[in-house]
């Protein structure tokens, strides 16, 4: 029975539920930030991190910052990228606009490679592209959010190493860390960068990255000095290096609390194999999806190699928007998203299954949610005559 108070079940693509003991270990006493307890507890996330990633290489090394997943942004566009410098972005939703924003907000010329939404950019377009220009980095949004649109990370990162070797991969994994799997040596991967409030299952605030030794060795060889204080590797890297070593150290204070929370849950989802959590997620989003269609809907990403598993992008009936539907899920204790692409943000709704509602197998939040959703749909087409 937990412990948290009643409330309507959140199955957006987060924030998302949150495990009682994670939230109980935000409850810590006061404590300094360079106090052993607190150092031994910060070193133990950050070699959690690497479980996470499934990295074993000691160049490779994770960061965790207070901020939001945008701030991973802000760390490759300001260390990695210098002004003047290509970064090819490849586009499956509104997070590949944003982060070739934050590029070109660094100074970096940002190219986006383009698709229609719920598609995702050809692997030969990807290789076409890489052999027209050199690219500093290329980055792919693992999941977005926006459109439930699962990219190929392995397969690019391929076409990366054999056309353009030295281009840096980087994965924005916000929303599919902890839920899709990573393996972050085997792929080859530079920089994937993700949130505490996603699958992770940490409330939000922290700012998590896992970089290769090729990215730090490209951070040290800038030429010119990088473009942000808060966010260069160089002033954070030592920080990291000396906690997982467990020696105090500081730059800027650490959200203790937070960094509580993710050691619990890092705990709890390292404690097995990450190929069973993989494949949990992967049952659900199954279910989901088989209920979806069942429904007589469709999803923005229509084919099945390009659905995400921790989240479903729902085209809603003609007719029906958000405000038609979100209410009714609501009355029935489930809250689903509104959409988001901005071409169209009101013909769809986002139903996230990810982290305790799916891998806690006492919790019944997908079950009902997709009760819910039948409810919902049926009521508001009765309202509006359909």
């Amino acid at each position: 029975m937990s412990s948290q108070a009643p409330h309507p079940t959140l199955l957006i693509p987060g924030p998302i539920e949150f495990d009682d003991a994670v939230l109980q270990s935000m409850a810590h006493y006061a404590e300094s930030h360079v106090a052993p307890g607190f150092v031994k507890t910060f070193g133990e996330t950050l070699t959690l991190v690497r479980k996470l990633f499934q990295s074993t290489n000691p160049a490779a090394q994770p960061f965790v910052i207070s901020g939001s997943g945008t701030l991973g942004w802000d760390v490759v566009a300001s260390s990695l990228v210098e002004k003047g410098e290509n970064a090819l972005v490849l586009h499956t939703g509104y997070f590949a606009d944003s982060f070739a924003a934050c590029l070109t907000t660094y100074g970096a010329n940002a190219t986006q490679l383009k698709a229609p939404i719920g598609e995702r950019p050809s692997f030969e377009d990807i290789e076409q592209a890489l052999k027209e220009k050199t690219y500093k980095i290329i980055t792919i949004t693992h999941v977005d959010t926006s459109t439930g649109v699962l990219s190929d990370i392995k397969r690019i990162a391929e076409i990366v190493r054999r056309v353009s070797p030295n281009t840096l991969v980087v994965v924005d994994g916000v929303c599919s860390v902890g839920c899709e799997e990573i393996a972050f040596d085997e792929w080859d991967l530079d920089v994937v960068l993700t949130a505490s409030q996603k699958a992770i299952g940490c409330p939000p605030g922290l700012s998590i990255l896992m970089t290769s030794g090729r990215a730090i060795d490209v951070f040290k060889n800038r030429q010119t000095p990088p473009a942000s204080y808060y966010s260069s590797i160089g002033n954070w890297l030592p920080i990291m290096q000396n906690y997982e070593n467990l020696k105090p150290s500081y730059f800027a204070t650490p959200p203790t609390q937070l960094v509580h929370a993710l050691h619990t849950t890092l705990s709890q989802i390292t404690s097995r194999p990450m190929a069973e959590r993989f494949a949990v997620h992967t049952q659900a989003s199954d279910r989901v999806k088989a209920a979806v269609a069942e429904l007589g809907l469709k999803q923005l990403a229509a084919k099945p190699e390009n659905q995400a598993h921790a989240m479903t992008a729902i085209w809603l009936p003609e007719g029906l928007a958000p405000p038609d539907v979100l209410p009714g899920l609501l009355k029935r204790g489930v809250i689903f998203a509104a959409g988001l692409h901005k071409e169209a943000a009101t013909k769809y709704i986002r139903f996230g299954h990810m982290g305790v509602s799916v891998s806690d197998p006492a919790r019944k939040d997908i079950d009902n949610a997709i009760a819910a959703l039948k409810e919902a749909l049926t009521e508001a087409k009765q309202a509006k005559g359909l």
